[in-house]
């Protein structure tokens, strides 16, 4: 299948001005240094050659933000550019405003760019969010013109505080078939109506109908085997794939802009292009996941 075949339509990321593809690239394992660099070159041109026009990195993906910048600084204008700070820039205590400020200068000069489209906290604690320190930070970068959109990146408590504060134009959190707190809380529906942009992280919830875990030391992992074994979901009897399923499923619940897919695997991409371009899940069957969802796992609250 090449790239011609898949296309991809564009979704306004809320009220921000931005636009994403409903499919967005994890660049978490493109930082994996077991990945050479023509095999991460290859698979990031890859990436926009199928149309993919989201690209999701973060400070703690090892050499992801350095490779996207080396080998798609000349097509930086064909995505948007989706990355995380808050810790881990030396000189700096993580958690403060000083680190924020450096690390959305030290993510634009690794990534080669003049702006970052959306910048997020990453999994700030709900206490260094309420202190404002870092929102004021991440604030003036927008400001600035360093940053098109400031945004929070988590769950539970913080992600509700993040939405109520008025802090922030975009969220991105845990949203898949075993993990529905932000949807079934009303974040989801809040969110749309104050304009927010919504990634939704970990759509396929670690893959927990294969044989083995699909990543074993993700801490994520053996949480969301334990919860699909317990919702033992139905997909008409094994007929449909459980992996489309819960991407479609994912991406077209109201409020979600896009979701975010990590693989090192073109043909998985375009899996995951072909089964969103066949759109959202027949009624019947997402009232059923709902049902289920609600029947056995409805007070479970998101992940990290």
């Amino acid at each position: 299948m090449s790239g011609g075949d898949l296309t991809l339509e564009r979704r306004p990321f809320g009220d921000t001005g931005l636009s994403v593809t409903p499919l967005g690239f994890g660049a978490g394992g493109v930082g994996d240094p077991s990945l050479s660099e023509p095999e991460a070159a290859r698979l990031l041109n890859e990436v926009l050659d199928l149309g993919v026009g989201l690209i999701d990195t973060a400070r703690s993906y090892g050499f992801s933000e350095e490779r996207i910048g080396r080998h798609l600084a000349l097509r930086r204008r064909e995505f948007v550019l989706s990355t995380k700070v808050g810790y881990g820039v030396p000189g700096h205590a993580d958690w403060t405003g000083s680190c924020v400020e450096a690390g959305v200068d030290l993510a634009l000069r690794t990534l080669h760019t003049d702006v970052l489209d959306i910048v997020h906290l990453h999994s700030c604690p709900v206490e260094v969010l309420r202190g404002g320190e870092v929102a004021e930070a991440l604030a003036r970068a927008v400001a600035a013109g360093k940053v098109r959109v400031a945004a929070y990146s988590g769950d539970n408590e913080a992600l509700e505080w993040a939405l109520a504060s008025g802090l922030f134009s975009g969220l991105q959190t845990s949203i898949n078939l075993c993990d529905l707190a932000a949807f079934a809380s009303g974040t989801l529906e809040r969110a749309r109506e104050r304009g927010l942009g919504i990634l939704a992280k970990r759509p396929l919830a670690n893959a927990p109908w294969r044989p083995e875990p699909a990543d074993e030391n993700d801490p994520a992992a053996a949480v969301y085997r334990e919860r699909w074994r317990r919702l033992d979901y139905d997909f008409a009897g094994g007929v449909l794939d459980p992996a489309e399923v819960a991407l479609r499923f994912s991406a077209h619940l109201p409020g979600v802009d896009g979701v975010i897919v990590g693989t090192r695997s073109v043909r998985h991409l375009e899996e995951n292009i072909a089964a969103l371009e066949r759109g959202p899940l027949p009624e019947e069957l997402l009232t059923a996941l709902l049902r289920r969802f609600r029947e056995r796992g409805g007070d479970w609250r998101g992940m990290i």
